[in-house]
């Protein structure tokens, strides 16, 4: 099963993630992922573990032709020729020639500007060959809006913060709009710091524990189904070998509406990671190695 984004390119239907994942435990976690069966690996500069996901892809045996590789570009490489270079500096630890999907990893409300750069730069590599699709992370409605009014490109994706607790509907519906993929990243919740006790942990939520007794699943392989079933891309992320199986055993059930219904409901517009309209350059200034 894939997705087919706007510009025709068809990606696996779900992908994974290597978020906080450390360098060192990098290597076993893509291998686990690519002997599970995942197709699709999202890593990023910001990350850290570039080199490692691409010795991880060269050591598999598997066709580059085959894994659809993504990576993220940092607001510290924001400008047109600043992103151009962080396209070699990516490629070059991915130990790759081009990339499958090359997205922003942030907008930038006070630099927008060089915001767009980035984003124009990534138009140029498509057009180039250099990479076959490109997209953005963590833009708002009225970010997408500002970006399409100066560039030519509509974002094959948007890779924002989507799971029971937080749904951000507003942005779906504009992802919808545009024809844009919406690709969930904490896709199970994982993200725990704005909670503060208030709520319990997706995992242990009552009525996603009743829906996975229902169908016999987990909880997390129920809310990994509910974005397929709503057609969103999920990137789960674990660095345990059995979790990692079992997040992508999720094609041989389906939740009837009544159960994605109770999910929905779910949403508490409570955000866990850092709000879009606070990034700056200053705050977020994170220097990339060249290698």
């Amino acid at each position: 099963m894939t997705f087919t984004l706007n510009n025709g390119l068809a990606i696996p239907d779900i992908g994974f993630g290597v978020f906080q994942t450390p360098p060192d435990e990098t290597r076993n976690s893509v291998n686990a992922a690519l002997e599970a069966g995942y197709r699709h690996i999202d890593t990023a500069a910001a990350y850290g573990n570039e080199r490692e996901v691409g010795e991880a892809i060269a050591a598999s045996g598997i066709g580059r032709d085959e894994i659809t590789i993504e990576t993220k570009i940092w607001v510290t490489d924001y400008g047109f020729e600043e992103t151009l270079h962080a396209f070699d500096k990516a490629t070059g630890k991915l130990g790759v020639d081009t990339l499958d999907i090359l997205i922003l990893h942030q907008a930038v409300p006070s630099s927008f500007d060089r915001t767009i750069a980035a984003y124009k730069a990534l138009e140029k590599l498509l057009f180039d060959g250099a990479v076959r699709a490109i997209g953005v992370s963590n833009f708002m409605p009225e970010h997408l809006d500002k970006l399409l009014l100066e560039t030519s490109i509509v974002p094959a994706l948007n890779q924002i913060e989507c799971h029971p607790y937080f749904q951000q509907r507003d942005v779906l519906a504009r992802n919808e709009q545009l024809g844009i993929l919406t690709q969930a990243w904490s896709p199970i919740g994982g993200i725990t710091f704005y909670r503060d006790g208030q709520l319990p942990s997706t995992l242990e939520n009552e009525v996603i524990a009743g829906i996975a007794a229902e169908v016999g699943k987990t909880p997390a392989q129920v809310m990994l189904r509910w974005h397929l079933q709503r057609r969103r891309h999920a990137i789960p992320k674990s660095v345990t070998p059995s979790r990692i199986v079992e997040n992508f055993e999720i094609f041989d059930f389906e939740l009837s509406d009544e159960q994605l219904q109770q999910i929905d409901a779910l949403n508490t517009d409570l955000r866990g990671g850092p709000e879009p309209e606070n990034i700056t350059m200053e705050n977020y200034y994170r220097e990339i190695p060249e290698a």
